[in-house]
């Protein structure tokens, strides 16, 4: 018999960014739902990445007892008060295997008593009133709120003639063995082509990768989506000519008869020459997309980037859809492919944020602030310690930034990891209560960092005794200074090879004297 629920906020999806979700409102005691279609939390693990090797880091061993800096470089575990369960604890293996995901989940979901409906599979969303949901077995959820946490569960397929013929990189036989002696083209320039790529070195005989544009590497752009040093072992056998190459170019079409797959590629590199190159196998290995298809066309959200992902507002909500907010994942639309938005090391701070976004707006209460008086120097000191400790700024790096809030009285407030494009909205609304200016801090890498090698040492010298940070490439604290929306001040505390931002010469000093001068004289001294 069909049942009908009611709830404040309804959850879907049980991945990382639903539990994390789930978490949060389970601890504000708010009415809530977590739904998901498969049988466990983190389905998607179950068979993601392909090739079972997770590339978010998992180092155990840091040498800090701090549970906030560790989180600098666990980009696994999800947050909680408890800092319980982490997955460091799982496994050793700085690249994990995709099943301590799975396992991590359900243990992160069941220590914490989170709320989960799984077999749940909605079917249809609509929104005569409140959102109504219904399930696949005829069960309907009535929601006022709906965080969608779904993750990109569709295969992106491009547009050429032919592409149908391919073998999709969700579906392919993974077994390098039955590669073997074949000429094999992978579409993509992603991790997952890349992956793909590694793991038939050995028995292929020859593999391309196509691809339009320059290819990226992360340890250069520092976008962690880009292809990383764990993936790109192929790129050696490129350039020292093992019978494997990088295709700089679009395919047109594919066609396929007796003697395989013949595919057309247009050249970049050399002003668009087309030339038909046969193949044995062809995989598709270009990524992922939202899937839009339960939600009815009266709260079906507007999407973007390619139709890949649902667009939104700087409160992760729907334009074009009220109270249909997003997480997880697929809230890289507010980072394309610059922080961290996309990953869990990312998102998990991201839902954090939009929680306390839904509790200012639906609940009455104000984002957390600590209250440091009128003395600026107090302000100057918290700057230091969280650029020194927190994994939220690290992570989420010119994303979420804290913000010191100075009311007109002159009085201070400091309010932590706040995304940069929601304290511009919300400071003028008066959020944050009457704001005659506020500072917000970020962690950042300097504006030209992607184009200069980072391990060419005649690039960027400076003076080791610059306390300006100006022409810093590297991660480095960003101090900017707003009156309403004008920005009226702006410090770079200068990088340092430990990211120890704490010395008194050149990173405290330089700081208070800047903050000083722009939010209040300073304190009389001390008798």
């Amino acid at each position: 018999m069909p049942t009908e629920e009611a709830v404040d906020y309804l959850v879907i999806g049980a991945g990382p960014a639903g539990l994390q979700a789930g978490y949060f409102l389970a601890k504000a005691g708010r009415s809530y739902l977590v739904v998901e279609s498969g049988e466990a939390a983190g389905a998607f693990f179950t068979r993601f990445p392909r090739h079972r090797t997770l590339i978010s880091i998992n180092k155990v061993h840091t040498g800090w007892d701090d549970p906030e800096l560790r989180l600098r470089n666990d980009w696994n575990s999800l947050l909680s008060e408890e800092h319980e369960p982490l997955f460091t604890r799982r496994t050793p293996r700085y690249f994990p295997h995709a099943d301590e995901m799975v396992g991590y989940l359900a243990d992160f979901a069941a220590t914490h008593g989170i709320d989960v409906r799984y077999g749940t599979r909605l079917v249809e969303i609509t929104r005569p009133d409140d959102f109504v949901a219904r399930d696949q077995h005829g069960n309907t959820f009535r929601a006022k709120r709906v965080i969608a946490a779904t993750g990109v569960s569709l295969p992106n397929v491009p547009d050429f003639e032919g592409a149908e013929l391919a073998e999709r990189y969700d579906e392919f036989d993974t077994d390098p063995e039955s590669f073997t002696g074949q000429r094999v083209l992978i579409v993509g320039r992603g991790n997952s082509a890349f992956e793909t790529a590694d793991s038939l070195i050995a028995n292929a005989a020859v593999i391309h990768v196509a691809g339009a544009g320059s290819l990226k590497l992360a340890w250069r752009t520092h976008f962690v989506g880009h292809l990383r040093a764990v993936n790109n072992n192929f790129l050696d056998t490129y350039q020292l000519k093992s019978q494997n190459a990088i295709l700089d170019g679009k395919i047109r079409r594919i066609r396929k008869d007796d003697d395989g797959y013949h595919v057309e590629v247009v050249f970049e590199r050399v002003n668009e020459i087309v030339k038909e190159i046969r193949y044995d196998r062809v995989v598709l290995a270009t990524g992922f997309r939202f899937d839009a298809s339960a939600f009815a066309p009266e709260c079906r959200p507007e999407l973007t980037i390619n139709d890949r992902f649902p667009a939104q507002t700087e409160a992760w909500e729907s334009p074009n859809v009220p109270d249909l907010h997003f997480a997880g994942t697929i809230t890289q639309v507010r980072d394309f492919k610059k922080s961290t938005s996309g990953f869990i090391h990312g998102f998990r701070y991201g839902v954090r944020a939009l929680h306390r976004i839904l509790e200012h707006r639906h609940h009455g209460v104000g984002w957390p602030a600590l209250d440091l008086g009128t003395k600026v120097e107090a302000a100057a000191d918290e700057v230091v310690r969280r650029v020194n400790t927190s994994s939220a700024l690290w992570q989420q790096f010119a994303f979420l930034g804290d913000v010191v809030l100075q009311s007109p009285d002159g009085s201070l407030r400091y309010a932590e990891e706040v995304p940069v494009d929601h304290v511009a909205a919300a400071v003028p609304r008066g959020d944050f209560g009457e704001v005659a200016r506020h500072a917000v801090i970020t962690l950042e890498y300097g504006a030209d960092h992607d184009a200069v090698d980072p391990f060419d040492v005649t690039a960027g010298r400076k003076s080791q005794d610059d306390v300006q940070g100006l022409d810093g490439r590297y991660l480095h604290p960003v101090v900017r200074v707003h009156e309403g929306e004008e920005l009226v001040g702006e410090h770079h505390m200068t990088e340092n090879l430990e990211n120890e931002w704490d010395s008194e010469a050149v990173h405290r000093a330089p700081l208070r004297e800047f903050l000083v001068e722009h939010l209040g004289a300073p304190a009389p001294a001390l008798s």
